[in-house]
C-alpha cells in the first residue's frame, strides 16, 4: 500500500500531547496508547528505541523528534521527576484540583512519587515567600511608604525618644514616628557618626532581611532635644534649664530613615549573655549558629552586588526584634537574650574601595599578615573571628593570622553545636589563603549543624548521594507536616527560624549535601 498521507502525522501528536478520554486514533505499527502516559514523559515504545528515530514498521517520513509539540504542550508535567525541580504546574496543584486530573497521575507510582515532591517543594517556596513578607513587610507597602517619605525631615517626624535606642560603631539610631495610611508606624532614624557615612551606597542594595533597609534621607538640622552620647557640647548633655543667651544651632546632618528600628548590637549581645551561656549552653550556641547563618546570608547577598561589609565587627552588626506572633501569649514578647533576633549588616563599602581599619595596629596586623586583602577574604578571617567573639573566647588578630601562636585558642565542648563551630573556625582562619571556606561553604556548614544531616546518619549506612536525597526529601515530608500540626494546633506562628529552615531545604540537593558533610566532618 502507499504511505498514508500526513493525516496520521497530525492524529499521532495529538493523540499524544493532548490525550482525550474515547479516542482511538492510532498510526498503525504503533501500539496502544497508555492513558496519561504523556503527563510522565514516557514515550511510546517505538520512540524508546532510539534518540527519536522513527519506528521500524512506522512511515519513514516521521520526524526525526516527532514528540516536540508534545513535549512543549506537556512540559509543565513533564518535570515531574523526583530530581528534578517542581515546573510551573506543580505549583497549581492544590487539594481542590479535580478528580480527574488527580486520576491521571495515580497510574505510575513514580509520577506520583515525582509529583509529590515537586508540590512540597513549591509549597516549601510559598511558606518561604509568605514568611519573608512577614519579616520585611509587603514589597508594595514599601515603595509606597518611601514614596511617602521623599522630600521630609525633622518637621514630618515625630520623636518618640529623645535618647538613641540603639548606637552602634557608626551611627546613632533613634525611634521616631509617622502616620501613614491612617497608622502610627514606627522606624529608625540613622545619624552617622563623623566620617563614618556610606549613604549613597546604602540606597541601592536592595532588599535583603539581613541587609538594613532604607525607607529615605535628607539632610537637616539636628533637632535640639536629640542627644549624641559622646560628642561635646548641647546634645551630648541634653536640655537643660540654663540656656546660653546665644546657644550654638544644632549641626547639620544627613540622616538615614531606617525600616528596622534596632534594639542594640551584636556586642552588646554577647557582652549580656554570659549567664545564658553558662547556664544554657546548647540553647545560646544555637542561637550563635542562627545569627552567623543571617550574617553569611547577608554577606552572599552583598558580593552578588559587588559590595563588601564596612568595619565587620559586633559593634556594626544590628539585632531588632522580630514582630510579635499574634498567636503568641496575650503578645508578651520573648526576652532578645532567649529569643532570635533579625542580625542586619549596617555599614557599607564599594568592593574595589580598601576598607577603613579600625585601629592602627589592625592595618599593621591586616598588612604583615595578609598581602593585599580582598574584600572576601577580609570576610573570611572576620566571621572567623566574630565565632569566638560569640562563644566568648578571648582572639587577638595575631591569634588569627599566626604571628604569634601556631595553635587557635580552644573551644569548649559545651553542646552539640561547638565542635562544628570549632571545625568551621579554624576552616575560615585557615593561614593558607587558598584553604579557606568561602563565605558561601560557611553558610552550607552552619545548615548542616542547625538542621543536619548528623553524623550518625552515617553509622548504619555508607554516605552516598541516595542516601542523602532520601533523607532531603522525608525531612522536607516531616517539615511541611510540622507547619500543619502547629498551625492546627494554634501554636505560635512561624518566624524568623522556621523562615531560615525554609531557604535551608527549599534550596540544597543532596550533592551539596554530599560536599558540606566532606568538610564538616573531615
Amino acid at each position: 500500500d502507499p504511505l498514508p498521507p500526513p493525516l496520521p502525522k497530525k492524529q499521532l501528536q495529538r493523540a499524544e500531547s493532548l490525550p482525550e478520554p474515547g479516542s482511538s486514533h492510532r498510526c498503525y505499527g504503533d501500539p496502544e496508547p497508555r492513558a496519561g502516559s504523556i503527563l510522565y514523559s514516557i514515550p511510546p515504545p517505538h520512540l524508546r528505541r532510539g534518540e527519536g528515530a522513527p519506528p521500524r514498521d512506522g512511515p519513514s517520513w516521521a520526524p526525526k523528534k516527532p514528540l516536540t509539540k508534545s513535549q512543549s504542550l506537556g512540559e509543565p508535567l513533564a518535570r515531574s521527576s523526583p530530581h528534578k525541580a517542581p515546573s510551573p504546574s506543580l505549583k497549581e496543584l492544590t487539594f481542590g484540583t479535580a478528580d480527574g486530573e488527580l486520576g491521571q497521575l495515580l497510574e505510575s507510582p513514580a509520577g506520583v512519587c515525582g509529583v509529590v515532591l515537586g508540590c512540597q517543594e513549591a509549597s516549601l517556596a510559598r511558606l518561604s515567600a509568605h514568611m519573608q513578607e512577614e519579616l520585611v513587610g509587603p514589597e508594595e507597602r514599601q515603595q509606597l511608604l518611601e514614596a511617602e517619605l521623599a522630600g521630609k525631615r525633622w518637621a514630618a517626624l515625630g520623636v518618640l525618644d529623645p535618647q538613641p535606642c540603639c548606637q552602634s560603631g557608626d551611627a546613632w539610631y533613634f525611634r521616631v514616628g509617622f502616620t501613614f495610611e491612617h497608622s502610627q508606624l514606627q522606624f529608625a532614624a540613622k545619624v552617622p557618626k563623623p566620617c563614618c557615612s556610606s549613604l549613597g551606597l546604602q540606597s541601592s542594595l536592595g532588599t535583603h532581611c539581613s541587609i538594613q533597609r532604607l525607607l529615605g534621607r535628607f539632610t537637616d538640622r539636628l533637632p535640639r532635644e536629640l542627644v549624641l552620647p559622646g560628642i561635646p557640647g548641647k546634645q551630648s548633655q541634653g536640655p537643660s534649664r540654663e540656656e546660653p543667651a546665644c546657644p550654638a544651632p544644632p549641626p547639620v546632618l544627613q540622616v538615614l530613615l531606617c525600616a528596622e528600628v534596632p534594639q542594640q548590637t551584636l556586642a552588646d549581645f554577647v557582652k549580656g549573655s554570659h549567664t545564658l551561656h553558662r547556664t544554657s549552653p546548647g540553647h545560646y550556641e544555637r542561637l550563635g549558629c542562627l545569627l552567623l547563618l543571617q550574617l553569611c546570608m547577608g554577606l552572599e547577598h552583598l558580593q552578588g552586588q559587588n559590595v563588601a561589609q564596612g568595619d565587620l565587627c559586633p559593634e556594626n552588626l544590628l539585632l531588632v526584634q522580630c514582630p510579635c506572633s499574634p498567636q503568641s501569649q496575650q503578645g508578651q514578647k520573648e526576652p532578645l537574650g532567649l529569643s532570635l533576633p533579625r542580625l542586619l549588616i549596617s555599614s557599607f563599602f564599594k568592593a574595589q574601595e580598601k576598607q577603613r581599619p579600625c585601629s592602627r595596629s589592625q592595618e599593621q596586623d591586616w598588612s604583615q599578615g595578609l598581602a593585599a586583602p580582598s574584600p572576601p577574604a577580609a570576610a573570611e578571617l572576620n566571621v572567623g573571628r566574630l565565632i569566638y567573639q560569640i562563644l566568648h573566647v578571648d582572639i587577638s588578630l595575631e591569634n588569627i593570622l599566626g604571628f604569634r601562636s601556631k595553635r587557635l585558642p580552644e573551644i569548649p565542648s559545651l553542646s552539640i553545636y561547638s565542635a562544628g563551630l570549632k571545625r568551621l573556625a579554624t576552616l575560615l582562619l585557615h593561614r593558607d589563603p587558598q584553604e579557606r571556606v568561602s563565605i558561601e561553604q560557611a553558610r552550607g556548614i552552619l545548615q548542616v549543624l542547625l538542621w543536619g544531616p548528623r553524623q550518625e546518619l552515617f553509622a548504619r549506612s555508607r554516605k552516598s548521594l541516595a542516601l542523602l536525597r532520601s533523607w532531603l526529601e522525608v525531612k522536607r515530608a516531616l517539615l511541611l507536616l510540622r507547619f500543619a500540626e502547629n498551625s492546627a494546633g494554634a501554636r505560635v506562628s512561624p518566624g524568623l527560624e522556621e523562615w531560615l529552615c525554609c531557604q535551608y531545604f527549599q534550596g540544597v540537593t543532596e550533592h551539596t549535601l554530599y560536599q558540606v558533610t566532606q568538610v564538616l566532618y573531615a
